[in-house]
């Protein structure tokens, strides 16, 4: 198993959500607001005559945990509904999952899912 991180702008979430959810590839998914920068670097804006670059910008991360066979094709679906081809567009990461545990049921591995 996998768990897929995708660092996103905040305003392609119900993109990803509805073209996840149209797949049926994902069961769930984790979503947290996050702050960051990359190459974006921020952007320049005025506040009171001032003009202020934040460092950090607001970006949204999702999570979804997949069975290894699934991974190359949730990672094109997300690629597919986010891209915009502009810097800040967002990152995806892939780290290993040892185990899985469904609380509720005691159910372990990919069943629990």
């Amino acid at each position: 198993m996998k768990k897929v991180e995708a660092i996103i702008r905040a305003d392609k979430l119900e993109d990803l959500k509805d073209a996840l959810t149209s797949t049926g590839l994902v069961k769930g998914l984790t979503i947290s607001q996050v702050l960051g920068y990359g190459n974006q670097k921020g952007f320049a804006e005025f506040v009171r005559g001032q003009r202020v670059t934040p460092a950090l910008l607001a970006k949204v991360k999702v999570e979804i945990v997949v069975h290894d066979a699934s991974v190359d094709e949730v990672v094109d679906l997300i690629s597919q509904a986010v891209r915009t081809g502009e810097v800040g567009d967002g990152k995806i990461f892939i780290i290993p999952i040892e185990e899985v545990i469904r609380i509720r049921t005691g159910e372990r591995g990919g069943d629990a899912i």
